[in-house]
Order: C-alpha cells, then sequence, then structure tokens
C-alpha cells in the first residue's frame, strides 16, 4: 500500500510540474519576444546616441580649440542644431515605442527593461541639454 501512495504522490508531483511548465509557458514565450525587440530599440538608441558624440555645439565657438585628431565638420550652426534635434525626437519616439511594444504587459523584467530604456533617452536628454 505504501508503494501505491508513494507512486501516487509522485505521479501527482510529476504532473503538477508539467501544469505549471504548460500554464507560464506563454508568458515566458511572449517575454523572450518582447525583451528581444526591446534590445533592438535598445540597440537602436545606442547607434542614435554615438552618432552625436562628435557634434558637440561648442565645436562652432570661438573659444573651441580643435586637436589634431578632432573630426571636421562641415555643418552650419543652423544644421547643427537641426541635427540635434533630430536625434532627440528620434530617442525619444523609441523611448515611446518601446512603451507602447511592452503594453499590457505586467511582467517585471520587461517593466524593468523599459525603465533601463526610459533612463537611456533621460541620460541622452540631460547630455544634451548640459551643452
Amino acid at each position: 500500500m505504501l508503494q501505491g501512495v508513494d507512486a501516487a504522490l509522485g505521479s501527482t508531483v510529476f504532473l503538477g510540474a508539467v501544469v505549471l511548465f504548460l500554464v507560464t509557458l506563454e508568458g515566458r514565450l511572449k517575454r523572450r519576444r518582447i525583451l528581444a525587440g526591446l534590445e533592438e530599440l535598445r540597440e537602436l538608441a545606442h547607434v542614435i546616441d554615438m552618432h552625436q558624440l562628435t557634434k558637440d555645439p561648442d565645436r562652432l565657438s570661438e573659444t573651441y580649440d580643435a586637436t589634431e585628431s578632432s573630426p571636421t565638420h562641415a555643418l552650419t550652426p543652423f544644421l547643427l542644431s537641426r541635427y540635434l534635434d533630430y536625434c532627440a525626437e528620434l530617442l525619444s519616439l523609441i523611448g515611446k515605442v518601446a512603451v507602447i511594444y511592452t503594453h499590457g504587459s505586467s511582467d517585471a523584467i520587461v517593466l524593468d527593461s523599459i525603465d533601463d530604456i526610459e533612463a537611456l533617452m533621460r541620460d541622452a536628454a540631460t547630455a544634451r541639454n548640459a551643452r
């Protein structure tokens, strides 16, 4: 009789684990898809941020001293300002797309990833405003 109870208990635990796996499978697949999309958006934000690194408005001031390794730019102050504004708009759009992409998700890992992207956008905006 003890062997029968032990076998029934083992089968119940095994079936419970299978049910738990199947119930959480959809959520894990959604999380994986969302995190992959957010990673692409994060990479795009980094590319935009890298492209504007050498576009410093201080470069246009009369007190700026260029070095031999300083890149040369043909942008006028107006075009440089427009370029940086476009970068800011793109970064803002990336943040908004990331939030919309994860709409309806209550997964803590996904929400943490959104917070990371929003922090990246805030840091870029702060650095841009400090110029």
